[in-house]
């Protein structure tokens, strides 16, 4: 029940409202607003959803497509001439002062007894899980 014009402002019931021609929403324009919001909603979640599978396929491209990150770090002291330690390309924790080096370098380093990080174990990666595996110093005083 509603307000309607009939009697004087008195309440009417939905069966006068739908039968009255006047009535500004008839039954079928209400249902017909309704299926235009429903197919106006499932438009635009359609376009978002391909929007997304389009960012997503990018985005796996662009992954597959990176050149490959340096398989080893040097990270070097202050003065730039030391080695601090040696690091694995994907260390999450390398230093500011941490450059690319090859597996060559980085095998070199090891073996003149520069540290391998804590923390990413370059030298389990390497091959050099013992101590014993690593050479001399090449400087040797006699």
């Amino acid at each position: 029940m509603h307000a309607c014009s009939k009697g004087g402002g008195g309440l009417c019931d939905a069966a006068t409202i739908e039968s009255n021609p006047r009535t500004i929403w008839s039954r079928d324009s209400r249902c017909s607003a309704s299926w235009s919001a429903c197919r106006s909603d499932l438009s635009r979640t359609r376009r978002w959803t391909a929007h997304e599978e389009r960012r997503e396929a990018e985005r796996r491209v662009g992954e597959s497509a990176a050149p490959a990150g340096p398989e080893s770090l040097i990270e070097r002291g202050l003065d730039r001439n030391n080695i601090v330690a040696v690091h694995t390309g994907e260390c999450w924790d390398p230093g500011e002062r941490s450059k690319p080096a090859t597996r060559a370098q980085a095998i070199e380093a090891l073996r003149q007894q520069v540290p391998a990080c804590t923390k990413c174990r370059p030298d389990t990666a390497l091959g050099f899980e013992d101590q014993a595996l690593r050479s001399v110093p090449r400087c040797v005083v006699m």
